[in-house]
């Protein structure tokens, strides 16, 4: 998981996801509770998703929310 996808890719990670800011990268203070509960079991299912994907190269995986 990662907020800087260009950063990532340049030292070499493999597997990325989005995350949403840098002081937060799993939520937004600024939403509901349920909100951001929304969003961090979305943002960590694609990880867990990522982990368990075979890749060749160096894959960003897309995110919904």
């Amino acid at each position: 998981m990662a907020n800087l996808i260009p950063v990532a890719k340049t030292v070499g990670s493999n597997r990325m996801v989005p995350t949403i800011s840098i002081p937060y990268p799993l939520g937004d203070p600024s939403t509901s509770k349920e909100e951001q509960w929304k969003l961090r079991y979305h943002r960590v299912g694609v990880a867990l998703e990522a982990l368990a994907t075979e890749i060749q190269d160096q894959t960003v995986f897309k995110t919904k929310i």
